[in-house]
């Protein structure tokens, strides 16, 4: 039987592969003065978040215009603000999250006439994706390839993590739709209850006015 042994290249393939889908990329957006535009993130308690963002110069060389300045606030799902900004050309956040859910960083352009356009330029990491990995390889002196195999650990791990959060996001969600249900039932059931009452009674209205009128 022949086994296949896989060599270093092929071990920094896989790494690569699997590594690249976990990569936060860089995010650009235009926003017109007076107007607000929102972003949300999914993630789990007690992972590590961080962002930075910035306004592009529309004119490279050029001092940035007065009018081209954001507001911006990160919030976490029970609206708890992790980050505040006012009437700021750039800026950065970070921040160990402490409860699991959609975190939301909302960009607001200050009001200007005649209206303009703002270009932002925004990342956003969380979890392992936020790790340092060249400080790493300076302070462990580790190689390419051991620090290939660090990211790959760190990475399953991350999607083992990942796994159970899901899992108990969609217990949740099961639970929730259990309860929905059962309040629809109910509800149900006392709309019946009402409808047979209210027929009953104008069946009862309809005798008495025919007897009263000796039509019956």
């Amino acid at each position: 039987m022949a086994i296949h042994r896989l060599t270093p290249v092929s071990v920094v393939l896989i790494v690569g592969f699997l590594w690249n889908p976990l990569i936060a990329q860089s995010l650009r957006f235009d926003l017109q003065s007076g107007h607000t535009k929102c972003i949300t993130e999914d993630i789990k308690t007690n992972s590590m978040s961080v962002g930075k963002y910035s306004i592009i110069n529309p004119s490279d060389g050029h001092p940035m215009p007065d009018s081209h300045k954001l507001t911006v606030r990160v919030t976490s799902t029970y609206g708890n603000s992790y980050h505040y900004a006012e009437h700021v050309e750039s800026g950065q956040f970070a921040f160990q999250t402490a409860e699991a859910g959609d975190y939301m960083a909302c960009f607001w352009a200050d009001d200007h006439k005649p209206q303009t356009t703002i270009t932002v330029e925004f990342d956003w990491k969380s979890g392992v994706a936020t790790k340092d990995w060249t400080n790493v390889a300076k302070k462990g002196s580790v190689d390419a390839m051991e620090l290939e195999l660090k990211k790959l650990y760190e990475t399953i791990t991350s999607i083992h993590d990942e796994m159970f959060y899901l899992r108990e996001r969609e217990e949740e969600m099961q639970e929730l739709n259990k309860t929905t249900n059962s309040r629809m039932a109910w509800l149900s059931f006392v709309s019946l209850f009402v409808c047979l009452s209210v027929a009953g009674l104008q069946l009862w209205h309809l005798k008495t006015f025919f007897e009263k009128k000796k039509l019956i």
